[in-house]
């Protein structure tokens, strides 16, 4: 193997890691704060990426700057997505808050269900194709050609996962988002209106989501109305390997998956054998560390 083609694998690597990254954090953030496996996520995932293509495909007829036409169709994506996440925070997990915990779980289930097959009845099963959100344009790194999109999509990935960084040590709601996190009755007893606090998770989570959906729009293009499906899966394995509930976490467990992805089938005999390896390195730390690599035994922090 030369070093073209390593680097191209590497580049290929922090691409489709970075998108498991955040992946994985927009679902570890519900559960660090409200404690409950969001599995709806992947529905508002295919949300995100429905309304990035539909706005992107209308913002592009009248208008020519592709960076500007990003952001408006991100922000869009964005409130879109944050409004059906406390949507469903209100309707399907507020009102079982003090049932069991697998009520919770057969109650998000059933919303990214209901959700994924109105996508389905709304906007078909046709495969799409997402337009070119960042320019198709090539640079060279070390002096090999490398498409512009691939680079965008790692720095703006990393960025965010910067930015999230900063809101959660170094703002007041990021105080108390940990603080909930923590322990909520105490954080309650301090003054702290941990309802609140819940739902800007949610929020948060489908911002992330966002980002992330537009990312790999931008970096694979096709989709259908069950994209979010699969995305689910692998952000949620993602986040128990690195500790669920672990910002740290869920950025290395998304990039162990993403290496896998890329890795596994090069050196398989069977492309598909990379889903038998990525379970297997699951199994395997959680035997060693149940709480996955990041995790803590007794307070699982944000």
């Amino acid at each position: 193997m030369n070093i073209n083609i390593i680097i191209q694998q590497v580049i290929n690597f922090l691409q489709l890691g970075s998108i498991y990254a955040l992946c994985a954090l927009s679902f570890t953030m519900v559960y660090g704060v409200a404690r409950l496996v969001n599995f709806a996520h992947g529905s508002i995932f295919g949300v995100s990426m429905y309304v990035l293509f539909f706005a992107s495909t209308f913002l592009f007829e009248r208008i020519k700057s592709p960076w500007f036409v990003y952001v408006i169709v991100l922000i869009i994506a964005s409130v879109v997505t944050s409004l059906i996440a406390l949507l469903l925070e209100s309707a399907a997990y507020k009102p079982l808050k003090n049932a069991p915990k697998i009520a919770v779980v057969v109650s998000s289930v059933g919303a990214g269900m209901a959700i994924q097959y109105l996508i389905l009845n709304l906007a078909g099963s046709k495969a799409l194709r997402m337009p070119a959100l960042i320019p198709n344009l090539r640079i060279e790194l070390a002096g090999i050609p490398v498409p512009l999109y691939k680079i965008m999509v790692i720095v703006i990935a990393i960025l965010t996962m910067v930015i999230l960084n900063v809101i959660i040590k170094g703002t007041r709601l990021g105080v108390a988002m940990r603080a909930v996190s923590q322990d909520r009755i105490a954080a309650g007893f301090m003054g702290i209106d941990t309802g609140r606090v819940v739902s800007a998770s949610f929020v948060f989570g489908a911002v992330i989501a966002s980002v992330a959906a537009s990312l790999y729009g931008t970096a694979y293009s096709i989709f259908a109305y069950d994209v979010g499906e699969g995305i689910i899966w692998w952000s949620f394995i993602a986040a128990v390997l690195g500790g669920i509930g672990s910002i740290s976490g869920a950025v290395l467990g998304g990039y162990i998956i993403g290496a896998i992805s890329i890795i596994a089938p090069i050196l398989l005999p069977v492309s598909s054998y990379k889903d038998i390896v990525a379970f297997a390195v699951l199994i395997i730390v959680l035997l060693v560390k149940p709480t996955g690599l990041m995790g803590k035994k007794d307070i699982e922090k944000i």
